[in-house]
């Protein structure tokens, strides 16, 4: 019987070549695998983005409210706090790897911009996050009640941030809030990590209505502008408005890159709300956002929305971060009243391609500024664009 010999050399180089073949199969078949195919049990993650005083605070406490919802308000703030004398150019990377690492619910990365000893007071408004008010953060306020971010300032500080990762691992859905973002792109890197599920809510808001409550809190925003303008030396007569236009351009900069040829990893990730859209129909625009991101609405959220948004408030900048009650419509047309008309038509200059993108009619006297009947916002059919994400659109089994 003849005899098969084989050479050892031969036999080695076979078994690289497998592997080889195996490690380029598997890498084919990740990057080919739809985001959608992830688990279903897996987190879900949620960026609300959007600008300086347009909703998102409230947008913020929609989603921090809910039983299933991790919520994080501006952890971008403490990279732009910490390196302030940079432009956002230069810091918009830090900000995204900060939101990488909270996102997969790991806090490690937040050494660096905290003190030396620090709490879970030390992050930014950290009593707005129910979760961090509830356990396994807090024992004050169980998951299916609502905070009280007074108590929760009083009774929940704890020291370092392990109960906070602890915490964060136990919900379905991490929501961070941001406003340091000005190209969509910056955040490619995190729509392509095959981590994270991540889905954009994109909240834009008049301009006019954003420079009036600007105006409000003036001083509070001199660090920010700053950063936005990259540290050029601007008058300050000028800045507001220098900073809105930078604002505007982004607002069109990330709409139109999300609906103009959007990469194929965008689709189902992205969904554009109006501020106005949402003051005028709370329960309906917010229903549509838990459905796009997978949330289930109940009815102590549905009560908790009408009471806050049916108010008498009036909103102030005692209330900037504040979620009282108040009559949103109103608050969205607070502007028409409140700001000079000489103001309105700057805005209306330095914004115009945002206006007409995001479909807010201008004004062109005072007197039609001022005629609360004439309705000044586009109906949202030309300008609202979201995909639903594919295993969103399947009928639940529940």
């Amino acid at each position: 019987m003849p005899r098969c010999r084989v050479n050892l050399r031969t036999v080695i180089f076979l078994v690289i070549l497998q592997g080889a073949v195996l490690a380029l199969f598997c890498s084919w078949y990740v990057q080919l695998t739809p985001c959608d195919s992830a688990p279903s049990n897996a987190k879900v993650h949620v960026l609300l983005l959007s600008s300086w005083r347009s909703g998102s605070s409230f947008l913020g406490q929609v989603f921090s409210q809910h039983p299933s919802v991790f919520y994080l308000m501006e952890p971008g703030w403490h990279v732009w706090t910490k390196l302030q004398k940079n432009g956002a150019r230069t810091l918009r990377m830090a900000v995204r790897d900060l939101l990488r690492s909270v996102f997969q619910c790991d806090f490690s990365v937040m050494e660096a911009y905290l003190p030396e000893s620090h709490n879970v007071s030390s992050l930014f408004m950290w009593s707005h996050s129910r979760a961090l008010c509830s356990p396994p953060a807090c024992p004050l306020t169980p998951r299916n009640q609502f905070s009280n971010q007074t108590l929760c300032l009083q009774k929940c500080d704890a020291r370092g941030l392990q109960r906070v990762e602890k915490a964060c691992g136990t919900y379905s859905h991490v929501v961070l809030k941001e406003v340091r973002f000005f190209q969509l792109e910056s955040l490619y890197p995190l729509l392509q990590d095959p981590r994270l599920d991540l889905r954009i809510i994109h909240l834009v808001r008049d301009p006019r209505a954003v420079m009036r409550s600007r105006e409000e809190s003036a001083k509070a925003f001199v660090s920010d502008n700053a950063v936005v303008l990259e540290q050029k030396s601007i008058p300050a007569a000028e800045v507001q408005f220098q900073v809105m236009q930078e604002i505007c351009r982004s607002h069109v900069r990330i709409n139109e890159r999300a609906v103009l040829k959007p990469p194929p990893f965008l689709k189902g990730r992205y969904k554009m709300v109006r501020y106005e859209d949402m003051a005028r129909d709370p329960l309906g625009e917010i229903n549509a956002m838990y459905k796009f991101v997978g949330l289930e609405m109940t009815e102590e959220l549905e009560e908790w929305i009408y009471r806050v948004t049916h108010g008498k408030g009036k909103g102030s900048i005692k209330e900037a971060f504040k979620i009282t009650s108040r009559n949103a419509a109103d608050v969205s047309q607070a502007w028409r009243t409140a700001l000079p008309h000489n103001k309105v038509r700057r805005i209306q200059e330095v914004c115009k391609g945002a206006m007409s993108l995001l479909g807010y009619r201008t004004v062109n006297s005072e007197k039609e500024q001022k005629r609360l009947d004439i309705d000044l916002l586009v109906p949202r059919e030309p300008y609202q664009f979201s995909w639903l994400p594919v295993k969103m659109q399947q009928p639940s089994s529940s």
